[in-house]
């Protein structure tokens, strides 16, 4: 049979053959990439280790009693984290982005926070919920501004099915209150939806949170990492669930709050709030996408389905200078052509990548 491809959205700013840019480099002396993109967003993972295993992510058969995380020395410090984090801010990134694993299983997390938010950048945070209830409040208190929870269906035999975790929607829930209590808003509520498991549950999630505030994104199911068993099948492109939700609430599309934005915004039509779609299978965003990834361990990604990093560890334990750690993060930038989600096929959709639960998702 011919290979089959995924059908994607043209990227904006590409020539026909997609080998070069038409885009001008952006303006204010920021630095940019082969095809033009700055660095804006960096998201930073603190743990490679996480309480759920869900099937999309961690499944148990990998990740089991035996499998060996990374010890503890290999992990950077806050100290390097903070560091790490003060020379891309002065390349200009202007959001950080705390990731796992999940990242509340990490000791004394809220300390890197009150670390961080003196950058005063849009410092964020995604977590699976578990452990929010308790930490939420001293989040807060550190700097955190905002935060994001993932939850991925609002009935317990499915969440404790896609978590592996046998951990309840309640606790989750409870941990989404103490969030928007201890004010860390605009609160966003991630929903991964994989056809057969937990898109029958689409509308109930969206009427769930309409009018809350908080703004549930739903995310397409993807083949991130090597593990996950992804096929094109299980995928419910995002234009589908916008259909089954405006059906029931009638949506509107809403711009961008900012260049390369992930989530593609929809309000509702009465003003009771907006969710949003993130369409990285069926409409590729690669063209515009500012993001860098910091693993556990300190290497650099430039993408997410990115199969290797690049080491900044060892230039921060062996006495290296801010100048240096800059120069090392500008040329691998510079270099930087991915543009994975544009050129996907099944084929490459097999080959070996690095987890989202080492880099973050």
């Amino acid at each position: 049979m011919p290979e089959k491809v995924i059908p994607i959205r043209p990227a904006s700013g590409f020539r026909q053959s997609g080998t070069a840019p038409l885009r001008e480099p952006y303006a204010g002396g920021k630095f940019v990439d082969t095809l033009g993109r700055p660095l804006r967003d960096l998201r930073i993972s603190v743990t490679d280790r996480c309480n759920f295993r869900c099937v999309y992510c961690m499944p148990r058969d990998v990740f089991d009693e035996n499998y060996e995380f990374l010890p503890q020395a290999s992990l950077l410090s806050f100290e390097e984290i903070a560091r790490v984090a003060k020379v891309f801010v002065s390349l200009g990134v202007e959001k950080i982005r705390l990731t796992g694993g999940e990242p509340l299983v990490r000791r004394d997390l809220e300390r890197l926070v009150g670390m961080l938010s003196p950058l005063g950048v849009d410092l964020t945070l995604t977590t699976n919920g578990s452990l929010l209830a308790k930490k939420a409040r001293a989040l807060k208190l550190a700097g955190l501004k905002r935060i994001t929870v993932s939850l991925d269906s609002l009935e317990d035999a499915t969440f404790k099915a896609m978590n592996d975790a046998d951990f309840p929607v309640a606790k989750v829930l409870e941990g989404i209150d103490a969030a928007a209590e201890a004010g860390l808003s605009p609160l966003k509520v991630n929903m991964v939806v994989k056809r057969g498991v937990n898109d029958d549950q689409v509308v109930d999630m969206a009427r769930h949170f309409r009018g809350t505030g908080h703004i549930v994104r739903f995310i397409e199911f993807m083949d991130v990492g090597s593990t996950n068993g992804w096929r094109m099948d299980d995928v419910i492109p995002s234009a589908e669930i916008v259909r089954r939700i405006s059906a029931e609430f009638p949506l509107a599309q809403a711009d961008p709050d900012y260049r390369g934005e992930v989530a593609e915004r929809w309000k509702y039509a009465d003003g009771k709030g907006e969710i949003g779609v993130i369409s990285s299978v069926t409409q590729a965003f690669c063209s515009d996408c500012n993001r860098l990834r910091l693993s556990t361990e300190g290497s650099m990604y430039t993408c997410l389905f990115g199969q290797q990093g690049h080491d900044l560890r060892t230039l921060l334990r062996s006495g290296a200078s801010d100048e240096s750690l800059r120069d090392e993060i500008v040329a691998v930038w510079r270099a930087r052509g991915d543009r994975y989600s544009e050129l996907r096929t099944a084929e490459t959709a097999r080959v070996s990548k690095v987890e989202m639960s080492y880099i973050g998702g």
